[in-house]
């Protein structure tokens, strides 16, 4: 944990602000949790099949890695949006490396790939394996953050936070657990609308992280029991606080990383002053080039 001095400045009204540096994790975010929970729940009949995933990177870069770790391999479907940077990061793992054109295509890849070769697939963000891992962070949270009064955390499938606010609520059932989407990519604001998990057309947000194309039943059903509410930033606030993190911290963060301080100093301010705040930064995964891109160095709050 991290007291954030410069988001504390930022936030005003005497708010603490304490951060989780998942970012700092091997793979480089909170992934590797899910799939060597995921992994080392399989048999040896299954280990030795192999194992496939979806994803953008950071799933495919945390897959690869459990795979080379527990000493199987893995053949992972990364869509054409992927940074180059994190298909070499996969690749460096051993990694077999696919490429579909879109999110959608690549989890028909997958399927194909777990019928005709035996492969298990490693699911990004659904079933009890993935709560199981990152419910670890949310034990981490309360055992080194202290008493706190409001946990934001970001969502692209509802993994992270599912597994996170299952374990915070039975120990912290007081804790205000905010969930925060891009508005390009809002599964689980339709899924809570509607009251089952929705899918969306197509992701629209420079969060590729977080740019699930739907909501599942498992990591749905944890949000809807733990999560208090959800909020919402667009690309534009991503991209400040990305270069507010930067400027003020010294870090550099992909935009889904930069998603819990973007509402912490956007829709949450006025809510959560003089609370005591503490936020999830899942991941930095992004290469110089594009983070120079993306990041707008101003007031995120402005």
């Amino acid at each position: 944990m991290l007291r954030c001095a410069a988001i504390e400045q930022a936030a005003g009204g005497n708010t603490s602000v304490q951060a989780k540096l998942e970012f700092l994790q091997r793979t480089g975010t909170f992934k590797a949790r899910g799939a060597l929970a995921t992994l080392h729940g399989l048999d040896k009949e299954q280990l030795a099949a192999g194992v496939t995933a979806v994803s953008a990177g950071n799933h495919a870069i945390a897959t690869a890695f459990a795979a080379h770790t527990l000493g199987t391999t893995a053949r992972v479907v990364m869509t054409s949006s992927a940074n180059p940077s994190r298909i070499a990061a996969c690749k460096s793992f051993g990694a077999d490396v696919i490429i579909a054109k879109d999110v959608h295509e690549a989890f028909t890849m997958a399927e194909r790939i777990q019928d005709e070769e035996g492969r298990f697939f490693v699911h990004p963000f659904e079933g009890p394996a993935v709560a199981l891992g990152t419910g670890t962070v949310g034990l981490e949270i309360c055992e080194q953050a202290g008493e706190f009064d409001a946990l934001i955390v970001p969502i692209g499938g509802g993994g992270l936070i599912g597994g996170i606010a299952n374990a915070v609520k039975q120990l912290r059932p007081a804790c205000e657990i905010i969930g925060v989407e891009p508005v390009g990519a809002d599964s689980m604001h339709r899924s809570r609308a509607a009251g089952t998990p929705q899918s969306i057309d197509q992701v629209e947000t420079i969060a590729d992280s977080l740019g699930a194309p739907f909501a599942m039943p498992y990591s749905f059903a944890l949000t809807e029991e733990n999560v208090d509410r959800l909020v919402l930033v667009d690309d534009l606030q991503l991209r400040r606080t990305m270069g507010f993190l930067f400027q003020g911290m010294k870090i550099a963060v992909e935009p889904a990383c930069a998603a819990s301080t973007a509402a912490l100093l956007g829709p949450l301010r006025e809510d959560l002053q003089g609370k005591r705040v503490v936020l999830v930064m899942c991941g930095s995964n992004i290469d110089w080039d594009t983070f120079e891109k993306q990041a707008i160095f101003d007031d995120p709050a402005a």
